[in-house]
């Protein structure tokens, strides 16, 4: 018996597909809303199953919905794309990988999305991500640059000193992670080449500090002390115990903390504060990223950007990132930082760190 096909005019075809589509974008749609404690998980288990029955033309709606609702939805969003492509692997069926670079190439999009397009691709063809992630050393999404900074760690330790250096060097332009910068700098130093690490990671280094003023009962946080008022570095105040003043505190940490109990000594229940001025040429859009682990304040030219209320729950590096905008000139960073009344030993930090970079987390040098 012979099979005849029979092929629908391309208006039917595409009009009897617009249902599914719509269905498709509808179940898309459904996962995107979903939000914490639970909102919209009984709509999303059932589009979820949708979406995954749709096969590899949801990729596409998956991709553009991705990084645009929270952690949450994208949660779904990113299940349903694996679910997808490990069928579609099973199945030996085709997946649309040159949308889907296209995708990843454009930056316009959303950095969660662009992270699940690479992820997606890697899943699916190995070869067409090696061949990719080179390229992606400058990606503006940091986890993407990540693996491509990873190749060249590898490629430096294969290769002869000489050339070693060279190639970690380069390498270095590209880092951000702090793990992966310990690593090539570690590796540098032992070819005889020191890493400025604060001038790369962009750390403040050069202060004013002044202090103590009170943090009994931990009421300092919310107190407004002489330095939120003003910052006049010849004008004595009213401290915890006595005349207070500002004096000039250079940290010499390769991570840039500024340690109170260097300049104030180990003390409990008390706050102290520490002012620069960074200068630029030209204002920009950069952030302000603390590691802390007492309680703090941010000020950036008078204006507060960001405050945290809590002590000794562990500090690291960009903990906290504070986007704002840097004027031409000088621009004043004032920190508060109080701390508590524990007295065991891991309470004793009284400390912060904090650098200028951009959103790629590029360092950005004052000008002075």
């Amino acid at each position: 018996m012979r099979i005849r096909l029979h092929f629908l005019p391309a208006a039917i075809f595409v009009t009897l597909l617009a249902p599914l589509r719509a269905a498709v974008e509808d179940s898309v749609k459904a996962l995107a809303a979903t939000g914490r404690e639970g909102a919209g998980n009984e709509a999303a288990s059932a589009a979820w199953k949708n979406v995954v029955r749709e096969g590899p033309r949801a990729l596409p709606a998956l991709l553009a919905a991705t990084g645009k609702s929270g952690a949450v939805s994208d949660n779904w969003l990113r299940l349903a794309g694996d679910a997808i492509t490990d069928a579609a692997r099973r199945a030996e069926q085709p997946l649309p990988l040159a949308d889907i670079e296209a995708f990843l190439k454009d930056t316009k999009n959303a950095d969660a999305a662009r992270q699940l397009a690479f992820d997606l691709i890697a899943k699916a063809d190995t070869a067409l991500a090696d061949k990719i992630e080179p390229g992606l050393i400058n990606d503006p999404v940091q986890e993407l640059r990540r693996g491509a900074v990873q190749r060249q760690i590898a490629s430096a330790k294969a290769l002869p000193a000489g050339e070693s250096k060279t190639a970690y060097l380069q390498t270095l332009d590209a880092v951000r992670d702090e793990d992966q910068t310990n690593e090539i700098a570690g590796a540098l130093k032992k070819l005889g080449v020191t890493v400025d690490l604060p001038k790369h990671f962009g750390f403040l280094m050069k202060w004013n500090v002044i202090g103590p003023f009170d943090n009994m009962e931990r009421k300092g946080f919310e107190t407004v002390f002489p330095p939120e008022r003003e910052v006049k570095l010849d004008t004595e105040y009213d401290g915890k115990t006595g005349k207070v003043k500002w004096k000039p505190f250079e940290s010499k940490d390769e991570r840039g903390k500024l340690d109170f109990n260097k300049p104030f000594g180990s003390l409990k229940e008390v706050t102290g504060y520490a002012v620069t001025t960074f200068d630029l040429a030209t204002e920009r859009d950069a952030e302000l990223r603390l590691g802390c682990k007492n309680g703090w304040k941010v000020w950036l030219n008078g204006e507060l950007l960001f405050s945290r209320d809590e002590y000794h729950r562990g500090a690291q590096m960009d903990q906290y990132k504070m986007k704002c905008h840097l004027k031409k000139g000088a621009n004043t960073i004032l920190v508060k930082c109080c701390q508590n009344e524990q007295v065991e030993q891991w309470t004793v930090e009284w400390e912060f760190q904090l650098r200028v970079c951009d959103s790629t987390g590029t360092a950005i040098l004052a000008t002075k």
